[in-house]
């Protein structure tokens, strides 16, 4: 099995489904718009023909996390809390704003701030089901949400 797959960018896809015809494991599904990670061998022809760029290579296993000493973590959460201000000072502006082009402005703002955020969190341990940080939270989540504990299960389990 090849060591990447290949995933496809929904937001960006402009579904002219060049994909389709070069793939040669038929791992692109034009009705769900997904690429089958288990029959994509990770050939590249569909990223290679993509005019949209909206299929990138990915490894089927990630890099071990890098280990962030406290005062980097504390500075990553202080940027973090602080973009969390800015984007509810952005979701109201554009709840208030009549401006159009206005409004336009603060929802890129606002997207683009949502990226950051997600960034930072990544760069502190969090949002990739592998990382010591994402397994420690949905283990204490798995004690509080009995409800929903087969799920979480399922998510610590999965390779």
């Amino acid at each position: 099995m090849s060591k990447v797959y290949a995933h496809r960018d929904l937001k960006i896809c402009s579904k002219d489904c060049l994909c389709l015809f070069v793939c040669p494991t038929s791992a692109t599904n034009n009705e769900t718009g997904q690429i089958d990670k288990d029959t994509c061998i990770g050939c590249g022809a569909c990223a290679s023909a993509c005019p949209a760029h909206a299929i990138t290579l990915l490894p089927r296993k990630l890099p071990p996390e890098q280990a962030k000493n406290e005062e980097v973590l504390n500075a990553l959460k202080i940027v973090i809390t602080n973009k969390i201000k800015e984007l509810t000072t952005l979701r109201n502006l554009i709840e208030l704003e009549e401006d159009e082009i206005k409004k336009k402005l603060y929802q890129a703002m606002y997207h683009s701030f949502k990226v950051i955020v997600e960034d930072l969190y990544r760069e502190s341990g969090y949002m990739t089901l592998e990382s010591k940080k994402s397994q420690e939270f949905l283990t204490e989540l798995s004690h509080e949400n009995s409800d929903k504990k087969d799920i979480i299960k399922s998510l610590l389990t999965t390779e």
